[in-house]
């Protein structure tokens, strides 16, 4: 057996997606509307805060298809943020209408081979920049989470060192190939989530996504070795369009009484 390799650890990494109870919201009143919206409205000035003070790094997505409406994508130096970003949401008035339907947990992660001699992690530039990432300036994202089989012959982590070094350099190539069209940030999740790693894209243009992933499966580390989980795309967007969209739900014209 191989040993495990070493890695880089940076930002914690929480993809929270949300669904909006439609019925629920039509059924408020006009003053519980007003109410909730301008929380939401203050708790996403508070989660962009930390992008300014380069202190972590926030961004909000609308979803498309029915998985979810909303993805709330958090980065943050440690564990306990990440929960208390859940609990400021919790604790608003939107967050009756705003239910969760999926969250991600993991941390940003880069190969130990990055770690060179003489070059210290906690000062590098370039190294701190990948282990602490600002959000890209790219508005669509792609978010999947995937792990390396284990199955037979197909076992990944009985590969010796070298021969996996081999079959990620050829993978990594491709990515290199797309690397002026998409930004991606790999986050680790072993013994933190379902998955072993979440796969973070960012595009100008959403085909990008398609055309990149597609490439990838026909590689031989992806074709023989990794499972996919579920793909989930969005669109960046920002407080004021939200709370517009919220505003143009329309209420339903009956009691309340009906929906209680």
């Amino acid at each position: 057996m191989s040993n495990a390799p070493v890695t880089l650890d940076g930002w914690y990494v929480l993809h929270d997606f949300r669904s909006i109870d439609i019925a629920r919201w039509q059924a408020a009143s006009a003053a519980e509307r007003v109410n909730a919206l301008t929380g939401f409205h203050s708790l996403i000035q508070e989660y962009e805060r930390v992008n300014e003070s380069q202190t972590g790094s926030f961004g909000m997505f609308r979803v498309a298809g029915h998985k979810a409406d909303i993805l709330l994508l958090h980065f943050r130096p440690t564990i306990e943020e990440m929960i208390e970003t859940k609990e400021h949401l919790q604790q608003t008035a939107i967050a009756s209408y705003l239910g969760p339907v999926h969250s991600y947990l993991s941390v940003v992660e880069l190969g130990g081979y990055l770690a060179k001699p003489g070059v210290d992690v906690e000062t590098d530039p370039y190294l701190q920049s990948r282990l602490k990432p600002a959000m890209p300036d790219m508005p669509y994202l792609c978010f999947y989470p995937m792990s390396k089989k284990r199955e037979g012959q197909d076992n990944w982590y009985t590969l010796d060192n070298e021969e996996r070094v081999r079959l990620m350099r050829s993978h990594g190539q491709i990515g290199r190939e797309y690397a002026n069209k998409i930004k991606q940030i790999i986050s680790g999740s072993m013994g933190f989530d379902d998955w072993e790693w979440g796969v973070t894209l960012f595009a100008h243009d959403p085909l990008e996504f398609k055309k990149i992933v597609q490439e990838m499966r026909f590689d031989e580390v992806s074709a023989k070795y990794a499972e996919f989980g579920p793909f989930w795309v969005g669109k960046r967007t920002d407080a004021p369009t939200m709370v517009q969209v919220w505003r143009n739900m329309p209420q339903r014209m009956m009691g309340r009484k009906n929906f209680e």
